[in-house]
């Protein structure tokens, strides 16, 4: 219907999993509930896709939105032909490198000309980035730099718990280096920005860094009272809900169990770690503080199953709900 959000599906790395469960997911329109969806991508590479997972879908090579018609059991395809015909799945290509920047370059541009309300990227190969000639840790700072912005934070979504990253693609060391009272406020504000509009101040549980979040500094050098603990006192003194600085591992049970909505991670392993175990066929990737909305699957290219067949889209699909639920609360404000 005409007044359902858009959603833009980028393909991601075309030798992994991004075009199978791109089209598995379409071929569960039904899943498709208040919102249309659409994919930027190579639409000679769904169409082989379409053949490994027996779907039998319409896939339509257009130009442009408006020529997207969201028929059931057809994919409209933003189509940039830039994969080579013979390429193979499950190996890394400077191709595939090179067509996951471009996929998301045009996602973005419709994203921000406001032809598309959100964007949901299908996984992208890191190490094939760079040998494409992009030297980018992954999405979220590709996706920083075209929006033009200057700071953004990984989040993830999954059904018991939420998470927030203060770092995230960087080692352990520069990542501790990296945190400071500034940042953890900035992070602590993005997470509860995007909670807050679902009508309830969310309860938010910041870890240490340290093991036992320092035991009032038996263990580390004082960082938790230096980088963590001002920027807790900072948002309390905004009225905000905030806890800590708490041990990650009992923080994680306690969020599971429903004491907080939202847990603050210092650096990437400590707050994958413990969602990824929780399943991550039902995670979602949101990158906080962009001007645009962008959800993405929870999972990489897979490239040990990719072009068999037996990707699991249940991730894409969870993805793509998400990000038609922060589009209508976008539009509510």
């Amino acid at each position: 219907m005409a007044d359902e959000p858009t959603i833009g599906i980028t393909m991601g790395d075309a030798a992994g999993v991004g075009p199978e469960i791109i089209v598995k997911t379409f071929a569960q329109r039904a899943n498709f509930d208040g919102y249309q969806a659409l994919v930027v991508g190579d639409a000679d590479r769904l169409r082989l896709a379409d053949k490994i997972v027996g779907s039998k879908l319409e896939i339509r090579a257009i130009e442009k939105i408006s020529e997207a018609q969201f028929k059931r059991d057809t994919i409209d395809c933003i189509d940039l032909p830039l994969i080579p015909a013979d390429l193979p799945f499950g190996q890394l290509s400077p191709d595939c490198g090179d067509a996951a920047f471009r996929f998301l370059k045009r996602a973005i541009e419709l994203a921000l000309e406001g032809e598309l309300d959100a964007i949901t990227t299908a996984p992208l190969n890191k190490e094939a980035l760079h040998l494409g000639g992009y030297r980018f840790p992954g999405h979220t700072e590709i996706l920083a730099e075209l929006t033009g912005t200057s700071e953004v934070s990984l989040m993830l979504f999954g059904p018991s718990l939420k998470i927030i990253h203060v770092t995230a693609h960087l080692g352990l060391i520069e990542a501790i280096e990296r945190i400071d009272p500034p940042l953890v406020e900035r992070t602590i504000e993005r997470g509860r920005a995007l909670l807050v509009d679902s009508g309830k101040e969310p309860r938010i549980g910041v870890c240490g860094i340290n093991p036992h979040a320092g035991e009032n500094g038996i263990f580390g050098r004082g960082e938790e009272e230096t980088k963590i603990v001002p920027a807790i006192r900072r948002c309390q003194d905004r009225g905000w809900d905030v806890t800590g600085p708490l041990p990650a591992d009992t923080l994680f049970y306690r969020a599971g169990r429903g004491d907080f909505d939202l847990v603050v991670a210092m650096y990437h392993d400590q707050g994958h770690g413990p969602f990824k175990v929780l399943g991550i066929e039902h995670g979602v990737n949101v990158t906080a503080g962009l001007p645009i909305i962008r959800t993405s699957v929870d999972h990489g290219t897979a490239f040990d199953i990719a072009g068999t067949g037996r990707a699991d889209e249940r991730s894409l699909i969870e993805a793509l709900k998400l990000a038609a639920i922060l589009t209508s609360r976008a539009n509510l404000r």
